[in-house]
């Protein structure tokens, strides 16, 4: 089970890589975030987390703190804490990380693009991109969510279709 250590309800962050990362690289990286992972606080309360790397492109962080704890949650400055750790993993080995505007999709040769919603939506004028064309949702928000529906799902069934207005075909 993905990020195992941590429940349904735990909070999740998503970091697209703007290449595919190597299989060293992605060994690699929820190691090299483990001591921050292990010493993380928020507002002095030590923050669970877990990381992992999924389809050798996709950095996901996952933190719980418990909903009876003073102020649950982890607070902005402990997000931007993990943030800073995340993208100076990144520098070390050389990974850009992309923005929250591009979308991640899987062409038809299986290989996992990640391009500006602009060019997206052109793919998808164009029928390069339709329906049942993977998507990846690095818009989950926590680990239950992940677990439910995966990362990768059909794009008919999610914000992409409506956005991109991408019907499911047969």
């Amino acid at each position: 089970m993905i990020l195992a250590t941590l429940p349904d309800t735990a909070r999740l962050w998503i970091f697209p890589a703007e290449q595919p990362l190597s299989p060293s690289e992605a060994a690699h990286i929820p190691g090299a975030l483990a001591s921050f992972l292990e010493s993380w606080t928020s507002h002095g309360r030590p923050v669970p987390a877990q990381a992992a790397v999924l389809h050798d492109r996709f950095l996901l962080v996952g933190a719980h703190i418990e909903d009876d704890t003073l102020n649950a949650g982890v607070s902005g400055c402990g997000i931007d804490a993990m943030m800073h750790a995340v993208q100076s993993v990144g520098e070390a080995i050389g990974v850009a990380w992309s923005d929250g505007l591009q979308v991640a999709y899987e062409g038809s040769d299986s290989t996992i693009h990640v391009v500006p919603r602009r060019a997206f939506r052109m793919l998808a004028r164009d029928g390069s991109v339709d329906g049942t064309t993977p998507v990846f949702l690095t818009t989950l928000d926590t680990v239950g969510a992940l677990r439910d529906g995966g990362l990768r799902q059909r794009a008919a069934l999610t914000w992409h279709g409506r956005v991109f207005r991408l019907a499911e075909t047969a």
